[in-house]
């Protein structure tokens, strides 16, 4: 597996030197777009939008548009803007895990330490499991600055990155209209949550979405025409809302 970012963690006085590895990996089906008559594999291009013609990806590259001009910005120019972030995940305070909304949450990678920091690395992950704490950071990557977490998981360091506050949409300005519910509506519904509680295991999840359309992918590809279930959403009224609540619950 190939780092996507190589630095250190600042603790204190402390630098641990680190690699950040993807957590997560896509299970879907993957899928081409194609040319439904030919079948033929569609193909896009990086066009010079004046001359029509096709450029190479060694002629590419990034720029601001900034008072009617663009400013080219080189690899050099996003370290250049702060060394320190692009090579440093400097730990700026610790916190409760439980604090975190998790609306925040965003992605997660595994933290690896390099050679020479695994004494360091491993009074990191200590600490960090015995004050039960997370440490807040903010570091760039991929030329963009992300707030991240960092926390012990299953006897490694997790980074998880944040959204900044600024990035949640204000709930304001979507509020709904809110109803007022009854008495007998609410312990109804209060007993059927506590019908079906127990504790969180992620492993009783499944993907299963994707497990039926590999069937019908597989199935196609015997020339077997599935069968079209169509499947109609029916909206619970109000007024029928106390007798489904006692349906469900018996």
């Amino acid at each position: 597996m190939k780092a996507i970012w190589t630095g250190a963690i600042g603790f204190g006085l402390v630098n641990i030197p680190v690699k950040i590895y993807s957590a997560v990996q896509d299970v879907r089906p993957d899928f081409d777009l194609l040319e439904r008559k030919s079948l033929a594999r569609i193909r896009y291009k990086r066009v010079n939008e004046k001359t029509g013609k096709e450029v190479d990806w060694d002629d590419i590259v990034k720029a601001h548009y900034l008072k009617d001009r663009y400013i080219v910005l080189e690899d050099t120019d996003f370290e250049e803007a702060n060394p320190e972030k692009t090579k440093l995940i400097n730990l700026q305070s610790f916190v409760d895990e439980g604090d975190i909304d998790s609306v925040y949450f965003e992605a997660p990678y595994y933290l690896l330490p390099q050679k020479g920091g695994e004494k360091a690395y491993s009074l990191l992950l200590s600490a960090l499991i015995k004050t039960k704490k997370a440490a807040l950071s903010t570091f760039v990557m991929r030329s963009a600055e992300s707030l991240a977490v960092i926390k012990p998981y299953q006897n490694i360091l997790l980074l998880n990155k944040l959204r900044f506050h600024e990035e949640i949409r204000p709930v304001d300005t979507i509020q709904p209209a809110l109803s007022s519910i009854s008495r007998q509506e609410m312990e109804m519904a209060v007993a059927l949550i506590k019908r079906h509680s127990g504790d969180f295991n992620i492993e009783d999840y499944k993907d299963e979405y994707s497990k039926e359309l590999m069937k019908l992918i597989r199935a196609k590809a015997r020339g077997k025409r599935p069968t079209v279930r169509k499947l109609k959403i029916a909206k619970t009224k109000s007024v029928d809302l106390l007798e489904q609540l006692k349906a469900s619950l018996a």
